[in-house]
């Protein structure tokens, strides 16, 4: 990175999987680094619900996948603080890949893991990273 870079902005997906909390707290120094703002940003994903589920949704799963994204937004906030890092929570629901593509046109920076799929599970569910890095309106930074 030259000088000249300057990632005021910076998005950090979090599910609270081992390899988005590993991505977390990379974007985190670096934030620390840079000076910068960020947002920890958790989606459910609706459609894998439907898909997973067959299209039958209890309300119950809802709660349930609403208070894991909580946590794991509430998680990178926590971290973010321990490091002298403000961090802003945001949860949503709909398609990460399109909800996190939407908000790279507002960040400078995304951090985000992978987890690491191929073969046929890559194939069929597709890769969220992947997405984000074809059509993210700023770089993106995968961590594996």
């Amino acid at each position: 990175m030259t000088s000249t870079t300057s990632y005021r902005s910076i998005l950090l997906p979090v599910d609270g999987s081992e390899s988005a909390q590993h991505a977390m707290m990379i974007g985190l120094e670096l934030a620390k680094l840079f000076g910068s703002e960020v947002t920890a940003v958790s989606v459910v994903d609706l459609a894998g619900f439907a898909q997973a589920t067959q299209g039958y949704m209890l309300p119950d799963m809802y709660a349930y996948a609403d208070q894991a994204a909580q946590a794991a937004v509430e998680e990178a906030m926590k971290a973010g603080k321990a490091m002298g890092v403000s961090v802003k929570g945001v949860v949503s629901r709909g398609s990460p890949a399109g909800d996190i593509i939407e908000r790279s046109r507002d960040h400078n920076l995304i951090v985000m893991g992978t987890h690491g799929r191929s073969g046929v599970s890559h194939a069929v569910l597709g890769s969220v990273a992947e997405k984000v890095v074809r059509f993210a309106a700023c770089p993106v930074m995968v961590v594996k």
